[in-house]
This record gives C-alpha cells, sequence and structure tokens, in this order.
C-alpha cells in the first residue's frame, strides 16, 4: 500500500456493514446540499457492495475538508418497496450508491427530522 493510500484508510470512518447486510436509509430531512435520493429515505435494501471509502461530498459542497472520508455502499432495493404501485415484475431492483451516514441497520430507527 502506498503512502497516499495507506494515510486515505487511515482518515475513513470504519465500515458498519458487509455484502449481503440489511439495511435501512435514515428517513432525515436535513437542510443543505444531501446526497441521498428522497424515494429512498426510510426504505430497506441490502448492501450490494462496498464501492471504497471517499471525502463526503456533502461537506465538500460547503467547501469543507469532507473527512473522516465515509464508506460509499451500493445498496439493492426491490423496486415495489420503493413505489408501492410499482407495476413492473416482482423481483425488479434498483441499486442506489449510499454513504455510511446515511444507513442504519434494518432494525434501527433513529431518523432525525
Amino acid at each position: 500500500m502506498s503512502a497516499p493510500q495507506a494515510q486515505a484508510a487511515a482518515d475513513a470512518a470504519p465500515q458498519r456493514f458487509r455484502p449481503g447486510d440489511p439495511v435501512r436509509v435514515r428517513f432525515a430531512r436535513p437542510p443543505g446540499h444531501v446526497r441521498t435520493p428522497w424515494y429512498c429515505r426510510g426504505r430497506a435494501g441490502i448492501v450490494e457492495r462496498i464501492c471504497g471509502a471517499f471525502r463526503n461530498p456533502e461537506e465538500l459542497a460547503y467547501n469543507r475538508p469532507g473527512t473522516p472520508r465515509q464508506p460509499l455502499y451500493r445498496v439493492r432495493f426491490r423496486q415495489r418497496d420503493l413505489w408501492p404501485d410499482y407495476a413492473g415484475p416482482p423481483a425488479d431492483t434498483i441499486e442506489i450508491e449510499i454513504y455510511q451516514h446515511w444507513l442504519e441497520p434494518a432494525g434501527e430507527t433513529k431518523d432525525a427530522a
């Protein structure tokens, strides 16, 4: 591992989830720049993969350093769970990349308004 890679790993928040873990997207309504789509907030899905750790774009939008780096996960949702009137096949899914600070274990609900 190179020195920059080692430093980036040291600056990253620890990963809370693994592929296959059930998660729920926080149903928060914070003001400002938000990178989590409204339609998936409060909904449960499954972690499909870990994409890496990146500077938090919600903080970068305000010219802050965006640290610690946040793990980014690809989460798979059933489309019917996001849109109850979805008329497609029941097995249809959508994958959304969501930063760790927006996720909680599927059994928890610590929503912030």
